[in-house]
């Protein structure tokens, strides 16, 4: 039997069944983001306060509140950015995370919101050196049961194999922003090869603008590889 608006009642359940579940898994996804924004500014403070009397004067250690879907924290040369992508997202056929019994037992438990953890360089947007690269190092998924996984460099324990095993809390959001800020440590700034830097015109010098040779960007003038997020 359709309904008045002539939708047949299949799709009307698809529609209330589709836009509940985005809407919580949203809802959770932000709540997540909120929780992440807190451990940060608290970190900065706490980080701030610890190494005082060790840390060069010159030296940020800052939490800066980007709005409701971003924020980003600075230490030392790293700037890493938390940015919520506001869509619900579900893992194509083929992937890995199907052969999971939580989410096989209820597929819908595979539909998540993503966080992205990127790392750049403080001084990229200090300068405002808009060609400047960054890297995601690490991508938070969560669930309408605030179950949560990660995946990217040095994030152990909470990826597809386990994903159903976790709710969010304080302790794994901390882990995650941990491994986060120590493979950005390690992730090293390497010289360019001479050959693409010995010629700039006097443009790209002055305005070191998007497409400038002064590019700089961390592993600059080597491949960065899905391989490199594990």
């Amino acid at each position: 039997m359709e309904s008045e608006t002539g939708l047949g009642p299949h799709i009307l359940q698809a529609i209330i069944e589709k836009s509940n579940l985005s809407q919580r898994v949203f809802d959770n996804t932000y709540a997540v983001m909120t929780k992440l924004k807190e451990i940060l500014h608290e970190l900065a403070s706490e980080l701030d306060e610890e190494l005082e009397e060790r840390l060069d004067e010159r030296v940020k250690i800052e939490y800066k509140d980007r709005g409701k879907y971003e924020a980003h924290f600075t230490f030392g040369e790293n700037l890493l950015i938390f940015s919520m992508q506001t869509d619900i997202f579900r893992f194509e056929p083929g992937d890995g995370i199907w052969k999971n019994e939580y989410v096989a037992a209820e597929p819908d438990r595979g539909a998540c919101g993503i966080i992205n953890v990127w790392n750049f360089l403080k001084d990229s947007f200090e300068y405002k050196r808009l060609g400047d690269e960054g890297y995601l190092v690490a991508r938070v998924f969560v669930n309408r049961e605030m179950r949560f996984m990660v995946e990217g460099k040095g994030q152990k324990g909470f990826g597809r194999g386990v994903f159903g095993n976790h709710i969010v809390d304080k302790a794994g959001l901390t882990a995650v922003i941990e491994a986060a800020i120590d493979y950005a440590l390690s992730f090293d700034l390497l010289v360019p090869p001479y050959e693409s830097q010995k010629v700039v015109t006097a443009e790209q010098f002055n305005t070191k603008m998007e497409n400038s040779k002064m590019q700089t960007g961390k592993r600059l003038g080597y491949e960065f590889t899905t391989d490199d997020v594990k």
